[in-house]
């Protein structure tokens, strides 16, 4: 598995068929370089949006079948290079690539979400492709297939959001909705105030703030986890990993009080045994009993 902002991406794994892996390695490599481009380093904001403007441009090259034309470094040439490949081999769409480059964009000037409409918008865009590109590749599209897995992406994308909101809140972001605070009487200046004591016990409201968003999480993954039952072989194996992963950090979350400012919850090697032993032993999991549950996946 990935790292950093990728850590549910499937990189290479092994689980994958050998003749994937260079093409899972290529959508990787342009995912985590464009969001580097928009988080990384010190260029300033104007500098990195037209970077990703000429990824972009690349990105509409390609789909058209047309050289590129964009002016792009020779490191990010090299990227395309592989990428076009990868796109022609497998007859891939270009509009997952798209949509992940609007994503990095609207990182650089939206740091707050109004609502959970806005949120969901952003996870359509910044995590969803991923799991569309990843079917795409197993010739998996059906209707089905594909509404399952954007709620399972959108649903591990909210456990980084919850797992990381202290980092987040450290760049000036926070993935909680606006509504969201404002129900349990937290006021957005409050963000400011909580960034600058992060080792100070959470109060009450913000950790039901968190629990809300944990319960939000967790129901987008059991939307999505047939399809990890559905699918065969190597790949079903990896998905339900991949989803026990998800529900083992929330289970970490709330072991911890909601606190991922002092207790961030992170997978280690003995949850690595837990997970494949959920993963080849256990059914799928049960649904969210009620709204905002912290009901552990079975065991």
């Amino acid at each position: 598995m990935a790292v950093d902002h990728y850590e549910n991406f499937p990189v290479a794994s092994l689980l994958l068929p050998a003749r994937l892996r260079p093409a899972v390695r290529d959508l990787y490599a342009f995912a985590r370089g464009a969001d580097d481009i928009a988080d990384e380093g010190d260029a300033p904001a104007p500098a990195r949006l037209e970077r990703l403007e000429a990824w972009r441009a690349a990105v509409r090259d390609l789909g058209a079948g047309r050289p590129i034309r964009a002016p792009l470094s020779d490191g990010d040439r090299a990227i395309f290079a592989r990428l076009g490949d990868t796109v022609v081999r497998h007859r891939l769409p270009v509009q997952p690539l798209l949509d992940l480059l609007s994503a990095f964009i609207q990182d650089l000037s939206v740091t707050r979400y109004a609502d959970e409409p806005a949120l969901l918008d952003y996870c359509r865009r910044s995590a969803n492709p991923v799991g569309r590109l990843m079917l795409h590749l197993f010739g998996r599209t059906d209707p089905a297939d594909l509404a399952q897995s954007d709620a399972l992406c959108t649903g591990l994308q909210r456990v980084n959001f919850c797992q990381d909101v202290a980092l987040d809140q450290a760049k000036g972001r926070c993935y909680i909705p606006l509504d969201c605070l404002e129900r349990h009487g937290l006021d957005p200046a409050a963000l400011d105030a909580r960034c600058a004591d992060p080792a100070a016990p959470p109060s009450d409201a913000w950790r039901d703030a968190v629990r809300e968003q944990a319960g939000q999480a967790r129901r987008a993954l059991l939307a999505g986890s047939p399809l990890a039952w559905r699918l065969p072989g190597r790949i079903g194996l990896e998905l339900r990993l991949v989803v026990h992963g998800g529900l083992r950090v929330l289970e970490k979350l709330a072991a911890g009080g909601y606190d991922p400012w002092r207790n961030r919850p992170i997978l280690g090697r003995a949850d690595a045994f837990l997970l494949c032993w959920r993963a080849f032993c256990t059914p799928r999991p049960r649904a969210a009993s009620a709204p905002g549950s912290s009901e552990s996946v079975e065991r």
